[in-house]
């Protein structure tokens, strides 16, 4: 694909996680199974912690008169997109990452193309619908190491659901920037959609091993490489890890 010439030049990369710097595989069959597994055991551990305590009130709002675990063994079944859910499950997987049990996958591309656009001075941000400890802990305890301080915002689900609008405005807004200088980067069409709705840029990310379903609505690339040589973004050394 030819060169995208944004309608700015581009001075912040807001990336999704699953499907786009990681395999969709990694989050489903070893993030889920994790949590699931652990459930129990950390509730009665830390349930009466504030933090918890916390988000098992806010589990009671949202499904009122239904036992808390139920109510988030439920959720975990079908991968909902509750606020909650994903909180505690960042608070799960801290213990698997802490004790080195967890490691966070990223593609071979994801690293050396974010330590590049870092060094030109691109601002790093992710969004994604896992919450903003769970970023934490993937980045800072990634395959390729602790790739926490180059980024400068984790935003979740707290700012707006993935597939609207306003979500991406009001990320365009805690980053003090127009939001056709942000470009957004995902494997979901619906989002890229909504991202360009509030004018950012965006690119899908076509990975084969997760059989994203590709659409041309929007720039396309195998890797991060390929965001870089699309949108003009400075590219690492051949063979940088």
């Amino acid at each position: 694909m030819t060169q995208t010439t944004p309608a700015a030049p581009i001075a912040a990369v807001v990336t999704d996680i699953e499907g786009t710097t990681s395999a969709i595989s990694f989050v489903k069959e070893t993030l889920f199974p994790f949590a699931a597994a652990a459930l129990d055991g950390f509730l009665d551990a830390h349930g009466t912690e504030p933090e918890v305590a916390a988000i098992l009130a806010e589990v009671g709002h949202l499904a009122p008169g239904q036992d808390p675990r139920a109510a988030l063994r439920g959720w975990m079944a079908t991968d909902a997109k509750v606020t909650p859910l994903k909180a505690l499950q960042g608070l799960i997987w801290r213990t698997g990452f802490e004790d080195g049990r967890l490691h966070g996958h990223l593609y071979p591309d994801v690293a050396p193309c974010l330590r590049a656009w870092s060094r030109a001075g691109l601002r790093l941000c992710v969004y994604s619908s896992g919450s903003a400890e769970a970023q934490r802990l993937l980045f800072g305890h990634s395959v390729a190491g602790n790739l926490t301080r180059l980024f400068e915002g984790f935003f979740d689900t707290r700012i707006g659901a993935k597939r609207e609008a306003a979500s991406y405005a009001a990320i365009a807004a805690g980053l003090h920037l127009p939001p056709r200088e942000i470009l957004f980067l995902s494997d979901v069409a619906e989002e890229l959609d909504a991202a360009t709705a509030a004018g950012l840029a965006a690119c899908q990310l076509v990975r084969p091993e997760d059989g994203t379903q590709a659409t041309d609505r929007h720039p396309r690339a195998a890797d991060f490489r390929g965001v870089a040589r699309l949108f003009g973004l400075a590219a690492p050394a051949a063979g940088a890890g």
